[in-house]
């Protein structure tokens, strides 16, 4: 099993600079490429204080300046607000910079409010429907000259420029949930990403149920990677748990408001809102959390990843991400590297 890391830029409030997150970032990063960790992902967000991530590929060229080995992935790529020329030419810019460290994420995006500012009309669950058109396109213009007419693209012939210095094309990796994405990774040779949220380890193996059912569609196509994401904390006494829940809980309340838009954002800081109020609020009861999300001992959380490895999960990404004090964080993934990983050497 290899681990990648999730880890943003974020801001609960004002009182930290993003001076002090971003040097943060860079800390973390460094950690996991010292315990071998295999990728560490950035995402794309607008005008939200607790993801500051406007620009992915920014992100990543910062980070490929400070680390030498790990790889670098967007995580992803909000296909419904790229176009394929600008993608395509930046993706390979950070190839270029990075020394061939780049693995390319595309995918639907996930905050309505979002999109209702970006894409107005455009309803989330539509939003595949960019990348399946966006992905061809990029891979075409990778190759050389290349025209578009296509139903959200139009342009005559052109090509990247730069292109990708990896000896092989680039992976590209598809955020998958629903049967019709991990349909159309496989088909198209494309690695998968994938987030059961707070739901428990069965909601994985329904994620590996669509997969081995594309599997099944597509004879002959390469088996990709299976990868899972959960946000992550290790204590070193079950005791700690709550401290870590509350900060998980805490944000929750604002991301729901942003996936739904039920509520306002003031100033880049969405408002939370009532979870206990929400639909099948079941799943934030916080005996279930500790189970579901990858919380715990070091000894609790190799057994967790164990399970996931016997039920076919290929890669972990540990979301460091959730407003988390920083010092917490930090000692949080120092107990993965130093006593989960080698586990699983």
């Amino acid at each position: 099993m290899k681990f990648h890391l999730v880890i943003n830029m974020e801001r609960m409030d004002a009182s930290s600079t993003y001076a002090e997150v971003a040097r943060h970032v860079t800390e973390m990063v460094r950690l996991a490429e010292e315990a071998n960790f295999h990728i560490v992902w950035a995402a794309e967000h607008h005008g939200i204080e607790m993801t500051i991530a406007p620009d992915a590929f920014q992100i990543l060229t910062w980070l490929a300046a400070h680390t030498s080995r790990i790889r670098l992935g967007t995580a992803v790529v909000v296909s419904p607000y790229a176009h394929p020329v600008r993608v395509a030419g930046m993706a390979a810019l950070l190839d270029v910079y990075s020394e061939g460290r780049l693995e390319l994420g595309l995918g639907s995006g996930a905050y309505q409010w979002e999109m209702d500012r970006i894409k107005p009309g455009l309803q989330q669950h539509n939003a595949h429907l960019y990348t399946q058109e966006l992905l061809p396109a990029i891979r075409s213009l990778w190759q050389g000259d290349y025209e578009h007419q296509g139903e959200y693209w139009n342009f005559p012939r052109m090509t990247s420029v730069p292109k990708p210095v990896q000896s092989s094309t680039p992976r590209i990796w598809i955020a998958a949930r629903s049967p019709v994405t991990f349909d159309f990774a496989v088909k198209n040779n494309c690695h998968n990403l994938s987030w059961a949220l707070a739901r428990p380890l069965s909601e994985v193996e329904v994620y590996l149920e669509h997969f081995e059912t594309a599997l099944k569609s597509n004879p002959g196509a390469p088996r990709p990677v299976f990868a899972t994401m959960r946000q992550t904390a290790v204590y070193a006494k079950p005791s700690e748990a709550d401290e870590y829940l509350d900060a998980w809980v805490s944000k929750t309340a604002r991301f729901e408001n942003l996936f739904k838009n039920i509520a306002d954002v003031k100033q880049g800081f969405p408002e939370q809102v009532d979870l206990s109020a929400l639909a099948g609020e079941d799943r934030f009861n916080r005996k279930e959390l500790k189970q579901n999300l990858m919380f715990g001992t070091p000894d609790q959380v190799i057994e967790k990843l164990k399970q996931y490895r016997a039920i076919g999960v290929d890669d972990f990404i540990y979301n460091a991400s959730y407003g988390l004090p920083r010092d917490k964080q930090k000692r949080s993934l120092k107990l993965f590297c130093e006593e989960v990983v080698p586990a699983f050497s």
